[in-house]
C-alpha cells in the first residue's frame, strides 16, 4: 500500500504550544525526529514514554480529516493544491482556553465548551476534501467496526471512511494512549499549570490546516504541508 495522508489542525512549530505538546509526547512531527520528554515524579522515563506512544507516532494535532489513503489517480501535490483551495475559503478561528481531561478512556487538551465555528470548519475539511479519498478496504472496515460503533456511526465510516466525523466530531488534542482513571488523573493534574499559563500567555488559535503523511502501515507521521488559513 502506499502512503496514507491526513489533514490536522496542529500549532505552529517552535511555538509555545507546539513546544508544550511535542514535547510532551516526545516527537518533532516537522522534522521527524524524537525529542526529550518531561520527567513526571509519578512515572518512570519508560511508563511515560509508554503512556504517550500511541499519540506520539501521528504527532500533536487535532483531527480535522482522518487518515486516509488518496485514490491512485491523487498525488501529494494535488493534495497540497486542494488544502490551499479550502485554505483560503476558511477563516482563522480561537479556540478558546483548552483543559486536559478524560476523552473516551485517554487524556486530551479540550475546549470548555463545543464550538459550533470549528465543528463548522472540520465538517467543511470531510466533505470538500472526501473525493480525494480512496474507499476503505474490507479490512479496514472490520478493524473500525470491532472498536464498538453505533448505527448511525457505522453509516458514516461507510461514506466518509472516519465514524467520528459530524455531529461525532469532538475537537482536541492527544496526550496519551488509553489510560485507566487513577493514571489519567495523574496526567491531567501534571498538563494542568502548563496548559493554564499557555491560555493565559498564548491563547490559542486555528490558523492553519496542516497535511500529514504515513509513508507505510506504522510509520511516524510527518507533518509534510501547511497552509494558512483566511486572517
Amino acid at each position: 500500500m502506499g502512503p496514507r495522508y491526513a489533514v490536522y489542525f496542529a500549532p505552529a512549530v517552535d511555538s509555545p504550544w507546539w513546544r508544550f505538546g511535542a514535547g510532551w509526547l516526545g516527537w518533532d512531527d516537522a522534522r521527524g525526529q524524537a525529542l526529550a520528554q518531561p520527567r513526571l515524579p509519578e512515572f518512570s522515563a519508560e511508563d511515560f514514554h509508554a503512556l504517550t506512544s500511541e499519540p506520539r507516532r501521528y504527532g500533536f494535532h487535532a483531527t480535522l480529516k482522518a487518515p486516509f489513503r488518496p485514490r491512485p489517480e491523487v498525488d501529494e501535490a494535488t493534495l497540497r493544491d486542494r488544502l490551499a483551495m479550502l485554505a483560503a475559503r476558511l477563516r482563522a478561528l480561537a479556540v478558546g482556553p483548552l483543559v486536559p481531561a478524560h476523552l473516551d478512556g485517554f487524556v486530551a487538551l479540550m475546549p470548555l465548551e463545543r464550538q459550533p465555528a470549528i465543528d463548522a470548519l472540520a465538517t467543511r475539511c470531510v466533505l470538500d476534501l472526501d473525493d480525494l479519498r480512496a474507499p476503505l478496504t474490507p479490512e479496514e472496515i472490520a478493524r473500525r467496526e470491532a472498536a464498538g460503533l453505533d448505527a448511525r456511526q457505522r453509516e458514516l465510516l461507510a461514506r466518509y471512511g472516519y465514524p467520528h466525523v459530524l455531529a461525532y466530531f469532538r475537537f482536541h488534542l492527544t496526550l496519551s494512549g488509553p489510560v485507566d482513571p487513577v493514571t489519567a488523573d495523574l496526567l491531567v493534574h501534571r498538563a494542568g499549570d502548563p496548559v493554564d499559563a499557555l491560555n493565559a500567555e498564548h491563547p490559542l488559535r486555528l490558523d492553519r490546516l496542516c497535511l500529514f503523511r504515513e509513508d507505510h502501515p506504522g510509520a511516524p507521521f510527518l507533518r509534510v504541508h501547511e497552509q494558512a488559513l483566511s486572517a
